[in-house]
This record gives C-alpha cells, structure tokens and sequence, in this order.
C-alpha cells in the first residue's frame, strides 16, 4: 500500500488543522493505521492509533483530548484533527499501516509495515 499525508502547514498555538492520510493498493481496511510525529532532533514518536474496522482509537498522553483519528474506508483515508494547537506539537508528521487479519491497536513504530512521506506542522506561540 502506498500512503501520502497532507495538511500540514504553519498554523498560531491554539489553531486547529486536519491532516489526511490517503492510501492506495491493497484494501484499506485491511490495515490498522496510526500516526507518529517527529520533532528536530527528537525520536519519533507515536501520537494516534486506530484500528482496522474504526471500532478502537488510541492516543499519546500528550494528544488526549485535542486530537482525534478518525477513518474512512470508503475513500481509504485516515485523518488526524488536531485542535488546540502548541508549539510542541511542531513536529513532521507521519501516517504508517500495518496490514493485519486483526482489529488491533498498534503504538510502536517497528510494526508498522508502511509509512507516508510526512506532512510538516509548525506551531507558532
């Protein structure tokens, strides 16, 4: 499956943006789906999960309550709404998949078996 992320851009702290993961080739709903960010000289990090049949989502500590994942597979896209924006949540954004006969929750980045380009979010204070 190939996967391109968009929606980044530069937005003010307390902005919102929703960023948009659309996958193409196998079927889209084979795949658990998630969303990692990695900020300048920091490892990436996982921010949101969800899974294959949409039933389960799963966010970081630091995104709880601000940020949604949601998907449609109709249009084989996934989307992160991320609201309340914070200069610390500038980041490189990535969407990744794991294709799975299962309906699980995936958080570390070495089982995701495809990645997008990244989309970058600048947050401004």
């Amino acid at each position: 499956v190939q996967l391109q992320a968009s929606g980044g851009g530069l937005v003010q702290a307390g902005s919102s943006l929703r960023l948009s993961c659309a996958a193409s080739g196998r079927t889209f709903s084979s795949y658990n789906m998630g969303w990692f960010r990695q900020a300048p000289g920091k490892e990436r990090e996982f921010v949101a999960a969800i899974t294959r049949s949409g039933g389960s989502t799963y966010y970081a500590d630091s995104v709880k309550g601000r940020f949604t994942i949601s998907g449609d597979n109709a249009k084989n896209t996934v989307y992160l709404q991320m609201n309340s924006l914070k200069p610390e949540d500038t980041a490189v954004y990535y969407c990744a998949a794991r294709y799975s006969k299962h309906v699980t929750i995936v958080v570390v980045s070495t089982m995701y078996d495809y990645w997008g380009q990244g989309t970058l979010v600048t947050v401004s204070s």
